[in-house]
């Protein structure tokens, strides 16, 4: 579990099926994203697919994004712990849209890069973004992650070619990030 100062980020459960469905299914929340819940029980199945442990490499482990003032579901954070060394993580972000705006995004990320680069010593953390989501490109850029590459048509979605823009920090580079 990791704790910042109005978040509280733990590995989702069963029980979050109902929260994380209502904005997991929400098209518009998800409109730049592969999987967009269609029905309970599908909810159900991907949480069941979450590994037991944390850091299991290759991976992706679900975080749930809770308010610790009232304890309600707000998001969640994908990590993909990638390759056998498992030295490098790849990160994805889901929030609620009744919750944007608020820095949320911005704080539980900045909370999980922190844990992986200072307690899982992890030496590389990547995003892979749609170009046209803005509103993610603004976040990593504030979390000091610098854009690595841009894959024209990269990535057939929904039905037509799209490119993958790659956003990327090294451990090295987050001791010396930018004040959040």
């Amino acid at each position: 579990m990791i704790n910042t100062e109005r978040l509280i980020l733990r590995p989702i459960h069963s029980k979050d099926n109902q929260n994380v469905f209502a904005y997991r299914s929400d098209a518009e929340t998800n409109k730049y994203q592969g999987w967009i819940a269609q029905s309970l029980e599908e909810m159900n199945a991907f949480i069941l697919k979450n590994p037991n442990t944390f850091n299991t490499p290759n991976s992706w482990f679900q975080l749930v994004i809770v308010l610790q003032n009232s304890h309600t579901v707000i998001g969640d954070i994908g990590i993909h712990f990638i390759g056998e060394n498992n030295q490098q993580c790849e990160l994805g972000c889901t929030l609620n849209k009744e919750y944007h705006g608020n820095g949320f995004a911005q704080e539980a990320l900045n909370g999980v890069i922190e844990h992986l680069f200072t307690t899982l010593y992890k030496h590389r953390i990547t995003a892979s973004i749609d170009p046209r989501n803005t509103n993610s490109i603004t976040l990593f850029n504030r979390l000091n992650f610098r854009k690595e590459a841009h894959f024209k048509q990269s990535l057939f979605f929904k039905g037509e070619w799209v490119d993958d823009v790659i956003y990327a920090c090294l451990k090295s580079e987050w001791g010396n990030k930018k004040e959040l």
